[in-house]
């Protein structure tokens, strides 16, 4: 392939996955495709790792995102979407996400991911400043049901711990990447 057509196939894939966000037309569809994604991910992370229930239920809270990640060559960018729910009062805070890493891959991959806030400090930091900044190695080849995947999960700081599940795609990469979460005004 030349440089242009790099490029521009570059650009088309960060456009594509710049256009990820719940589905309907207005806010409260909005609400209810991301409530719909975060009880659908409960229920599989449950039925893979049962112990998970117990943990989220004496959680300060958790939080289910729903992200495209995009890794061209020295390039990954991403972007989805999720909810921020308080067990302490039972407050949902939707949010966005977006994320922008130098590395070396090659591929496209739509994974989910569940983070348990241990406690309320970490909950209220994450929600109000939002921030994860870290390392990404994995390798991923997975369509629906078929496939495998290999993902991280365990303490990424002392009161989080993340859980991915790659939903589709096919990736293989390592990068550096920053992710921002931030509420999302026309949800909240």
């Amino acid at each position: 392939m030349n440089t242009k057509t790099l490029v521009l196939l570059a650009l088309v894939v960060t456009i594509l996955a710049g256009c990820r966000g719940p589905g309907g037309a207005t806010p409260g569809e909005k609400r209810a495709d991301v409530l719909t994604m975060k009880d659908n991910m409960l229920a599989e992370l449950y039925e893979k790792k049962p112990e998970t229930k117990a943990k989220i239920a004496n959680a300060a809270g958790y939080g289910t995102f729903s992200n495209i990640n995009v890794n061209l060559f020295l390039a990954s960018t991403g972007n989805g979407y999720g909810v921020v729910h308080n067990n302490s009062t039972g407050d949902d805070t939707y949010m966005k996400m977006a994320m922008l890493g130098v590395g070396i891959g090659l591929g496209v991959k739509d994974f989910r991911a569940v983070i348990i806030f241990k406690n309320q400090n970490a909950l209220n930091t994450f929600v109000d400043k939002g921030w994860e900044f870290g390392g990404h190695a994995d390798a991923a080849a997975k369509s629906g049901d078929a496939g495998a995947s290999a993902n991280v999960a365990g303490d990424i700081t002392s009161g989080m711990e993340i859980y991915q599940f790659t939903e589709a795609g096919v990736a293989l990469q390592a990068t550096i990447a920053g992710t921002k979460y931030w509420k999302d005004k026309e949800l909240n």
